[in-house]
């Protein structure tokens, strides 16, 4: 194998006036050197050897200005010389007594020491050349098997979905991938601070506040500092969010394993841990889209559930007590709905046609319908009084009782509105309570609408509150409109309401009309009124109707 430095040899022995002698013969040596001689320093320490012997020196050793010995032979002496390419030659005389004046130095220099050292720096040169390559192969096969560590660990984190065990697993992960003794994990708090969610080796603070000015390199080398105060050295890498949102979390290794103990980390090792902390929040976005996705699916259920409750709470169809034919329509503004409609069977053979309304909306708006819907029940079959009190008193007494249940079963800020009318098909009477509700409307044969207002106040707001039944003055043909305020404020696209007057002119213009296409009627109506835009509020209608002829 020919030596790089073969070429050097050539050009020197071309341009040598003799080309003989010990310069000639140097660079001879040099041009038959193998590649390897060169990098392990062998072809050097030969030059140096037979550059001593044709000197009669004793020994010599050659000298990188930035590192150690680089060739020797025999012993090092005290004297020196610079060189080309950062060379310093030590060497010492056979006879030290002999050489006082220093032949190596000053005008003595010879041709031949010359060539050594153009001979040795180009080979000091080759060395350093397979030094870097060495490093770089080095590094390289580093880098390849970081990165391969990095995507393992990666595919073992993504695996995991539950947020618990994958703050466990990232932890774990992280202090072994850095062979380090210990370890910190933390997330971002609702209040901007850092809070531990996991720790290996212990010493670490339960929580830290975040850098000021975000995580940028000052500020993630002041948090690692203080994680856990006790440690030699630390290491520490954002957790950066999804989309742009910044960071959510902390990753600390701490006290990197060494052959002495513990020692610093390396910039490869911050390489490999910001990779890491880049697989750890894919892991975390995918754990945390995935207990999302649960909660959702759980609260859906829930939801469905309780819409089938409430459908089956509201009747299928109204009942005919009598003279009266009754129809009920509801359609709640979400899945379920605070409307509620209901058929009463009270003494004798009196019914109660109710509306009401319960603040709020979804679901704790149609838990406290459920809660209504069993304490009417309850309550009409225990709703008996002694003495001689009337039927109307005993309908004011019921609602009393419910008031004072509603008041103690419901949150403060929760009340019903509620509209009832009672039929009596033996005399042909009708009352009504109005607790807070919006007015019914009685549209006579005529065409005269007379509202019903409210009796008392809505149920829940006062636990003494008093409800009156007032009489309604019914004949055939007259028809009683029962409604939530879901129709009268429907909103058109300009901002504009339903209202009370305008369903007025409905019913007057469809009084004749069958009661269930009255019904749909009122749908369609409002539904063109509202131009399609969502529902702000469930909507419910109730109509009873004194049949002609009967």
């Amino acid at each position: 194998m020919t030596s790089p430095a073969a070429g050097a040899a050539q050009a020197s022995e071309s341009s040598s006036a003799a080309g003989t002698g010990l310069g000639a013969e140097l660079w001879r040596l040099a041009a038959a050197a193998e590649n390897a001689e060169w990098e392990s320093g062998a072809a050097q320490t030969r030059l140096v050897r037979h550059w001593c012997r044709s000197q009669g020196l004793a020994g010599a050793q050659i000298y990188h200005r930035d590192g150690g010995p680089v060739a020797a032979w025999g012993v090092l002496g005290t004297r020196e010389r610079s060189l080309e390419r950062g060379l310093i030659l030590y060497y010492a005389a056979a006879d030290d007594a002999a050489r006082d004046d220093d032949p190596g130095g000053g005008e003595g220099t010879t041709p031949e020491e010359h060539d050594l050292a153009g001979v040795l720096a180009i080979g000091l040169r080759l060395r350093e050349l397979a030094d870097e390559l060495k490093d770089r192969k080095f590094q390289d096969n580093y880098n390849v098997v970081t990165l391969q560590a990095v995507y393992d660990v990666g595919l073992a984190i993504a695996s995991t979905l539950n947020l618990e065990e994958l703050t466990e697993e990232i932890l774990l992960r992280a202090v072994s991938l850095l062979d380090a003794r210990r370890g910190a994990f933390y997330l971002l708090d609702e209040e901007r601070r850092l809070a531990l969610a996991g720790t290996i080796g212990g010493g670490a603070r339960e929580a830290i506040d975040a850098p000021p000015a975000g995580f940028d390199e000052a500020g993630i080398e002041a948090v690692a500092a203080g994680v856990m105060p006790d440690a030699e050295h630390s290491l520490a890498v954002p957790i950066e969010g999804d989309g742009g949102s910044g960071s959510v979390g902390l990753l600390v290794v701490a006290d990197k394993e060494s052959r002495t103990g513990v020692g610093p980390f390396a910039a490869a090792d911050h390489r490999a841990l910001s990779l890491f902390a880049n697989q750890a929040a894919i892991a975390l976005t995918n754990a945390k889209l995935h207990r999302q996705a649960l909660e959702k699916e759980r609260l859906e259920r829930e939801v469905e559930l309780a819409a089938e409750i409430q459908r089956n709470i509201l009747p299928a169809e109204m009942p005919t007590a009598g003279c009266f034919e009754t129809v009920g329509w509801s359609r709640p503004s979400r899945q379920v709905g605070g409307d509620y409609f209901g058929s009463l069977r009270f003494a004798g053979s009196r019914r109660g046609l109710v509306v009401a309304d319960v603040t709020g909306k979804g679901m704790p708006a149609a838990l406290l319908v459920s809660t209504l819907d069993s304490a009417l029940r309850l309550l009409v079959d225990d709703g008996r009084l002694g003495g001689e009190a009337t039927e109307a008193e005993l309908s004011a007494e019921l609602f009393v009782r419910l008031n004072k249940h509603i008041v103690e079963s419901s949150a403060s800020n929760r009340f019903i509105t509620l509209i009832l009318a009672e039929i009596d098909p033996r005399n042909r009477a009708v009352r009504y309570l109005n607790a807070g509700h919006n007015p019914g409307l009685l549209v006579r044969g005529n065409a005269e609408v007379t509202p019903l207002p409210a009796s008392g106040l809505p149920l829940g707001l006062l636990p003494t509150a008093s409800y009156r039944v007032e009489p309604v003055e019914m004949g055939p043909g007259d028809l009683l409109c029962l409604y939530s305020d879901g129709i009268t404020e429907c909103e058109s696209l300009d901002g504009e309401e339903y209202g009370q007057e305008r369903l007025e002119d409905f019913l007057r213009s469809r009084r004749e009309r069958p009661l269930s296409e009255i019904v749909d009627a009122i749908d369609a109506d409002v539904r063109r009124f509202g131009a399609g835009l969502p529902q702000g509020d469930d909507q419910t209608v109730v109509l009873i109707r004194w049949v002609r002829g009967s």
